[in-house]
């Protein structure tokens, strides 16, 4: 056992999986204790909130500031207001007063704000231009001119005698905070989904789920397969008949398609990750068959299982010690592929609504299913499904490259 194991760990391709695979658990595992608790719930009251660190406004203005002079932070400020829509609109404005667009530079946002300041009359009314395009221009050179020329920003709070709005504070341009200093802050790293719930944290948690179902249906389908291949196999006559009659059913009849059917009728509420995990698992289970029982076929005139027949041993004992044993690597390679398999079947199952119940636990699929119905890859919000999609091909990528691993030190025709 040890010189298998040896000689396995001896496969690059088989380490370099394994160690994606052990990566991904470790960052489960280490991420759910750091942040527990449930993966769906909804933080934000909005949807698809960007990637990034967002500290609660109303504790930065009472904690302490302290005055920096900043050189960027002026153009840092305005080239903030100005999005990438803003500066489009604002070549479209000076090409029409006759600038060269050639020495226009979007990118150059001191340089810009210089040509706008120069060029922008509110009383031109350029051919063409709507009356709600030049309030657009007019909107868009009030928050140019305020973010100019504003150097505080004057807190008031209401006086509970008079009822009267009275300053209490004010806030410089050159104010800065700790970020250690006020009380609440949330990273987001992935930001959020359209639920307004965190993204990462119900990336792990789907990962986790996925490969949950992965493990059953794979588990399911390799007993299957292996029982029914190893029975076909050595025993042959009107059994191997009937077991292949039966397979040769199963893979005429697409298992995708017969998936569908099968998930459809149990009904979203009776549809847990278990339920469709044993979906999956019942369906996958022919070409393990297949492949089993050609193992077997080449191992049963063996002279080791002739003799165990001779010595009268019985069924049960041949297949279990001598045959089994010689294509426990096989099954192992097959497990491999049950389990990536299934995690793509329940990919494709969630994305078309078949999957586990959404008010539950997510899932890989289920995540893509919600981004696709709310239009993220449409609204540019990347990091609602990207990650998903890397995910999905990285524990795929991870599982085959171990499973070819594992065959290139167990087949000889392979072996270098």
């Amino acid at each position: 056992m040890k010189n298998i194991i040896r000689q396995v760990f001896h496969s690059p391709k088989f380490v370099v999986g394994f160690l994606i695979i052990a990566l991904i658990l470790l960052t489960i595992f280490t991420y759910s204790l750091i942040n527990p608790g449930d993966p769906l719930q909804m933080i934000g009251l909005g949807s698809f909130f960007k990637p990034g660190t967002y500290i609660s406004a109303y504790d930065s203005v009472g904690a302490e500031a302290n005055t920096m002079k900043l050189p960027e932070a002026d153009g840092n400020r305005l080239a903030g207001i100005l999005s990438d829509a803003d500066r489009i609109s604002m070549l479209q404005w000076l090409t029409a007063e006759g600038i060269p667009e050639s020495d226009i530079d979007l990118t150059d946002t001191t340089g810009l704000l210089n040509l706008w300041d120069d060029n922008y009359d509110p009383s031109i009314k350029p051919k063409g231009m709507t009356l709600a395009q030049r309030n657009y221009y007019s909107r868009l050179n009030s928050n140019l001119a305020n973010a100019e020329n504003n150097e505080e920003i004057i807190i008031a709070q209401v006086n509970e005698e008079t009822g009267s709005l009275e300053r209490s504070g004010v806030i410089s341009s050159t104010d800065y905070v700790n970020v250690r200093d006020i009380a609440n802050v949330k990273v987001l790293p992935l930001g959020t989904d359209n639920f307004g719930r965190d993204v990462f944290k119900e990336l792990v948690s789907a990962v986790k789920t996925s490969l949950l179902v992965g493990l059953i249906a794979g588990l399911i389908a390799t007993f299957i397969g292996l029982t029914l291949g190893l029975l076909s196999g050595y025993i042959g006559g009107i059994v191997d008949d009937i077991i292949m009659f039966i397979t040769n059913l199963f893979t005429v009849i697409p298992a995708f398609i017969l998936l569908i059917l099968i998930s459809n009728s149990i009904g979203q509420e009776s549809r847990g990750a278990t339920t469709v995990a044993i979906v999956i698992g019942m369906t996958s289970w022919v070409w393990t068959t297949r492949a089993v029982r050609s193992q077997v076929i080449s191992l049963r005139n063996r002279d080791h299982v002739n003799l165990s027949q001779i010595s009268g041993h019985s069924l049960i004992r041949i297949i279990l010690t001598d045959i089994l044993p010689y294509i426990a690597s096989y099954v192992v390679m097959a497990f491999i592929l049950q389990v990536s398999t299934a995690i793509l079947a329940e990919a494709q199952l969630s994305m078309l609504g078949l999957g586990p119940k959404t008010t539950e636990i997510p899932t890989l699929g289920l995540m893509m299913n919600w981004s696709m119905l709310y239009s993220a890859h449409l609204n540019g919000s990347w990091w609602a499904y990207f990650p998903v999609i890397m995910l999905i091909a990285l524990i795929s990528f991870s599982l085959n490259l171990m499973n070819t691993g594992l065959d290139q030190v167990f087949n000889p025709t392979l072996r270098d």
